[in-house]
């Protein structure tokens, strides 16, 4: 199944609203991060949705999907 493009680039244009990492790009996360929100619940929505979505990808080694999405906002 071809990757979500639109999905993929909010994940490299979205900012983190809240918390600790708030302003970051959703895509610049730490892991660490995203699995305390694993442990505790991801947000309710979009963010929540977006949020897995990063994760997953970053458990999996797929970060090198969103490269040509970064590079492009260079």
């Amino acid at each position: 199944m071809e990757p979500d493009s639109q999905l993929l680039l909010q994940l490299v244009e979205m900012r983190m609203p809240f918390g600790k990492y708030k302003g970051s790009l959703l895509c610049d996360i730490p892991v660490h991060y995203l699995e305390w929100f694993q442990r505790k619940g991801f947000p309710e929505g979009k963010l929540g949705m977006l949020l897995q979505t990063i994760y997953e990808i970053k458990l999996n080694g797929l970060e090198y999907l969103l490269q040509p999405l970064k590079n492009g906002k260079r």
